[in-house]
């Protein structure tokens, strides 16, 4: 998982950012901060994994607010202004990429992984196959190793569906096989019960995709 903090002074646009990356697998936002002296605090407090700043914010810059960080994170500038001189404040307080704000959530999610990786997207003249390269959700171990039927029976939770003999109908299994489905499931995701499945279905996207 992919831990982000995000600032921008813009409140409507900071929420809905939030969440558009919270619904992607392997991302989680752990915090959003509307100034530059607030996101600072922020990231002292929870070491994110990669950040996003936008450049024109009160109280501090998010291009002073990187200079400020000891040891930041992959930051990853996001602004609508994208002129050269930007870009070049940008580099020049560390950041490993600059972005519009009108940049694609699926792009976006690329970046993000790739800035985690440790790639370099400023200048880079290969940029599109970066993030070709980081398209696909990274997922833990656990979440990896589920089979197709163990995902479709985690789609049926996350749609409400929990009983057993309603999960068997839906998947023309016994009972008994939804009950070892159950009890892998929960090894691999290291969780204990049906509501718990449930939740890791949604994270994992599951509710979309497979029912």
């Amino acid at each position: 998982m992919i831990r982000i903090a995000i600032a921008d002074d813009h409140y409507l646009l900071l929420g809905g950012l939030k969440e558009a990356l919270n619904a992607v697998p392997d991302l989680e936002v752990v915090g959003t901060a509307g100034d530059g002296e607030e996101f600072v605090t922020l990231v002292e407090a929870q070491d994110p994994d990669v950040l996003l700043v936008d450049i024109e914010m009160p109280k501090l810059t998010g291009i002073a607010a990187l200079r400020k960080l000891k040891n930041a994170p992959a930051a990853i500038v996001m602004t609508m202004h994208t002129g050269d001189d930007n870009l070049k404040r940008a580099e020049a307080a560390g950041a490993v990429g600059f972005l519009s704000k009108e940049t694609r959530l699926p792009d976006l999610a690329a970046a993000i992984r790739a800035a985690a990786a440790g790639e370099m997207l400023i200048g880079a003249d290969d940029l599109d196959e970066i993030l070709d390269r980081h398209r696909q959700p990274v997922l833990d171990a656990g979440a990896s190793a589920l089979t197709a039927r163990e995902r479709e029976l985690l789609g049926l939770l996350a749609s409400g569906i929990s009983a057993t003999d309603e999960i068997a109908d839906a998947m023309f299994i016994s009972q008994k096989t939804v009950k070892n489905h159950l009890a892998s499931i929960y090894e691999k995701l290291a969780i204990a019960d049906r509501a718990q499945a449930a939740v890791e279905a949604i994270r994992l996207g599951l509710h979309k995709r497979d029912t």
